[in-house]
């Protein structure tokens, strides 16, 4: 493979905001809730690299024809591999693929094929246009793209902010994630957060059930939270992260009562063999798809503390990403914090969003 822009390549990022930002000229897209992926294609030749430059090509081998029926001989894109359902994107499907065995990959594929989403172009040819201004290529992508077959398919994009307003609101029940903005004169720029990207932000009030210690060994890490459903069950549902050094320590120090005896009687205190039974029951301390490595051990903590925190959406029954401590709730009663108070979106019909214009 001899292309203009070589592989690995970081994926420019974006900037999180609040609103939708009205500068002029400003383009707006769906953003994406996916595997990031740059595809790589010369001639027959086809690479998916991953957000954190790591190869994704063994995970997602339906791409490929696809890929080079719809591209040219000779491109970088960027954008975003997902997995449609009944109901919209579907996440975990994507984090099923991350498996070592190529046989459940190629068994997956079958099962629940995924499809790839460009919305911008590195290189043509033997043209290297990171640095030409977005309009010029987004206008190329289109030119390239424009007799794109599923499961290849070009963003959609608007310059009406109310369109993108309604996006923004609508198609959150597909599984998108919220709107990209990006000025007409962005250039491509590796690892840069140039873009702006407007989420959706919700809280919620969660029982503190444990704690994992920062990786550095000293003080709290994140925080685990649980929600109740229906039945009384309490459900892993996710992690506070994000704290300050100093609150780290401080933290750990105010937790410490609450681990005295905390095993004895936990609702997680057999999150092993329960998981591996059946695996109905969201707990913790899994083994992380991307890091065999990582340390996913945790501390229990008695069932006494609730937390309000700031999440963007749903993935399922938890939270999509890490959420953000907001304040401590002395006010609330752990056995209060169900599922009910979820904010979750109306399924969109995923198709809608793929036409959108």
């Amino acid at each position: 493979m001899r292309l203009p822009v070589m592989p690995p390549v970081s994926p420019m990022l974006a900037k999180l905001v609040r609103e939708l930002p009205r500068s002029p000229g400003m383009a707006y897209e769906p953003k994406w809730d996916g595997f990031r992926c740059i595809v790589f294609r010369d001639g027959d030749e086809v690479e998916l690299g991953s957000r954190n430059e790591r190869p994704l090509t063994r995970y997602f081998p339906e791409l490929a024809d696809p890929l080079r029926t719809s591209l040219p001989q000779r491109c970088v894109l960027d954008g975003e591999i997902v997995i449609t359902g009944a109901d919209g994107l579907e996440f975990d499907a994507l984090l099923q693929r991350i498996h070592p065995a190529d046989s459940r990959v190629r068994l997956l594929a079958e099962q629940t094929p995924a499809s790839f989403v460009a919305f911008d172009v590195l290189a043509l040819g033997d043209t290297d246009v990171r640095s030409r201004p977005f309009t010029e290529r987004r206008r190329r992508l289109e030119e390239v793209l424009g007799s794109a077959e599923p499961p290849v398919h070009l963003t959609p994009l608007t310059s009406d902010i109310d369109v993108a307003a309604d996006w923004f609101a609508r198609f959150e029940g597909a599984g998108l994630d919220g709107v990209i903005a990006k000025g007409p004169d962005l250039a491509y720029v590796e690892d840069k957060r140039l873009m702006l990207k407007v989420k959706h932000e919700r809280t919620a009030d969660c029982v503190v059930a444990g704690f994992r210690v920062h990786k550095d060994g000293d003080g709290v890490g994140s925080l685990l939270l649980g929600l109740y459903d229906d039945e009384g069950v309490l459900h892993h549902v996710g992690v506070a992260t994000s704290f300050k050094a100093t609150y780290r320590k401080a933290l750990a120090e105010e937790l410490a009562p609450l681990r005295e005896g905390a095993l004895e009687g936990h609702p997680w205190q057999s999150w092993a063999e329960a998981e591996a039974q059946s695996g109905s029951q969201r707990l913790p301390g899994s083994q992380s798809r991307w890091n065999a490595g990582k340390n996913t051990s945790w501390e229990p903590l008695r069932i006494e503390r609730v937390v309000e925190v700031s999440y963007d959406n749903l993935q399922g029954d938890r939270f999509r990403h890490a959420t953000h401590l907001v304040r401590w709730r002395p006010d609330r009663d752990p056995a209060s914090c169900t599922y009910a108070q979820l904010d979750r979106p109306v399924p969109e019909v995923l198709a809608q969003v793929f036409g959108a214009s």
